[in-house]
């Protein structure tokens, strides 16, 4: 080779490595967090009830939970705070709340399933003693075969809704909707098409995550309780 010949230099070849996942753009990164605890049911003593469902307070351990969740999203960049209507919500959004300086937004879509003549702690006990009924719901996978409860398409119909108006309003931003465990289960049976109880049972003031896009919801977590540990 004379020394005016210089080699042709070789061609690299491309390498892909695998990447964390990121959120779409304008996405909406949406933490469903179940309330803290809540009191305990004692047989013959109705909790108080707004719109005809019952509506504890947070017991001494949910207010505990509230602060461990506070302690946990206080620097996730959170943008917006949602809570339902009923109070266990707002006590367990409040820690954070206060320490972000955002005032929650009520959005009523976030509410649990009405439970109908089970209302007001009683699904609590029937579903411990192993009432017929309560066994039948967890066999077909629907709360409304209890008297008087929600239907099935209906909650599905306003979870959904609710969540699409919290997107539509928090384009590319991180939100915390603090909310129930039928409702969380619920989102995350629309997101996934799976069976209707599939995420049920969402531990008190776990956290699981949802990423909104208008064409599909995609699960990214659920029932995170690291900050309960």
């Amino acid at each position: 080779m004379s020394d005016a010949e210089v080699p042709e230099p070789e061609a690299e070849t491309p390498a892909f490595r695998q990447r964390p996942f990121q959120p779409p753009p304008g996405a909406t990164d949406l933490l469903l967090v179940r309330h803290g605890q809540s009191q305990a049911y004692v047989p013959g003593t109705l909790f108080d009830l707004i719109d005809g469902q019952g509506d504890p307070p947070l017991s001494a351990d949910g207010e505990a939970q509230a602060r461990c969740v506070a302690g946990r999203l206080a620097e996730r960049g959170i943008d917006a705070i949602y809570i339902s209507t009923m109070r266990r919500t707002a006590q367990t959004a409040a820690p954070l709340a206060t320490e972000l300086g955002i005032t929650p937004t009520v959005e009523a879509g976030l509410r649990e399933v009405h439970l109908g003549d089970w209302e007001g702690g009683v699904f609590r006990k029937n579903v411990a003693d192993g009432h017929p009924i309560a066994l039948r719901m967890m066999a077909e996978e629907r709360s409304d075969v209890i008297p008087g409860a929600e239907p099935a398409d209906a909650l599905a119909a306003r979870v959904r809704a609710a969540l699409d108006r919290i997107a539509a309003a928090h384009r590319g931003n991180r939100v915390a909707a603090f909310t129930h465990g039928g409702v969380i289960g619920q989102a995350l049976a629309l997101a996934t098409g799976s069976r209707p109880f599939a995420f049920t049972g969402a531990d008190n003031a776990s956290i699981s995550r949802l990423v909104l896009t208008p064409d599909r919801w995609i699960v990214r977590g659920f029932n995170d309780t690291a900050h309960l540990d």
